[in-house]
């Protein structure tokens, strides 16, 4: 044992044993977003409607702030992204699918809690095939609708239409009827988007620390000013250009004869053939 020791001395190597721990200020951010999440919950069911909308959009910025953090300061790790995983299930899974079930999904029966229960599911579902998939996906591509996107569809449309005003008095230039059957729709065309192979743009080749013309200044600032004209009618309509964005790439691509999915390893492995198609 002591040669041992006089050896590792001489050849200058010092053996320590790694202590595992977790990174807090990228899971704080996490955290963070989880609790928007949990908040919204809590906020349709006291029927908040407008602050359970709040609670996921705080998610959502929250959430696109944890993995950016975690790569500049260098503080990835497997809990990260698992604890991502499942914060996203309740922000942008379980959360929207109960507000639009206590919004107006509950008043068409079975109808409402089947497609509530479709969106959380396919929720579920994307993130499992996310996570086994990140290796193998380009990474300027997501399979299929992301969920805090999907989130935004269905929370989206309750904010634009409770910040509008367009649900009193005479004015109102739909019934809840059409409303309620708009909410079905959408909650139905926001799950099963998530799950299919349509290519939607993820922004991540993106790099905040390249310059950039002094145009491209300008642009933002002009967006953050048409975002306050009316943010609800603003958001909404990005966020809805966005969620049909990639059936626009899915044609264009199928058009010019290019392969639509966004899957990027070889075909060779059996497992894999079916995901090129």
């Amino acid at each position: 044992m002591q040669n041992h020791n006089e050896s590792n001395e001489i050849e200058g190597v010092v053996v320590r044993k790694r202590r595992k721990g977790i990174y807090i200020l990228p899971n704080l951010f996490t955290l963070a977003a989880l609790f928007g999440g949990f908040y919204a919950i809590v906020m349709a069911m006291n029927g908040r409607f407008e602050l359970a909308a709040a609670g996921v959009f705080c998610a959502m910025v929250l959430d696109s702030l944890d993995g950016r953090v975690a790569r500049m300061t260098n503080t990835q790790s497997a809990f990260g992204e698992q604890m991502d995983s499942l914060s996203d299930m309740v922000s942008f899974g379980a959360a929207p699918a109960l507000i639009a079930y206590e919004w107006a999904l509950k008043g068409i029966g079975r109808w409402g809690w089947i497609a509530a229960f479709v969106y959380c599911a396919c929720a579920a579902l994307r993130l499992a095939r996310f996570n086994v998939n990140t290796g193998t996906v380009d990474k300027r591509w997501f399979q299929g609708l992301p969920s805090p996107a999907a989130a935004a569809l269905v929370t989206g449309f309750i904010w634009l239409l409770d910040e509008a005003g367009l649900l009193r008095g005479q004015d109102a230039w739909l019934s809840w009827t059409q409303i309620t059957w708009i909410m079905f729709f959408l909650t139905l065309y926001a799950g099963l988007t998530m799950v299919t192979n349509v290519p939607f743009y993820s922004f991540k080749d993106v790099h905040f620390k390249k310059s950039v013309p002094f145009a491209a200044i300008v642009l933002i600032a002009l967006g953050i000013a048409i975002i306050n004209i009316h943010p609800p009618i603003v958001l909404f309509g990005v966020f809805l250009l966005y969620g049909f964005s990639g059936y626009g790439v899915y044609a264009w691509r199928k058009a010019k004869g290019q392969r639509t999915s966004v899957i990027s390893t070889s075909t060779d492995e059996p497992e894999e053939r079916g995901l090129h198609k």
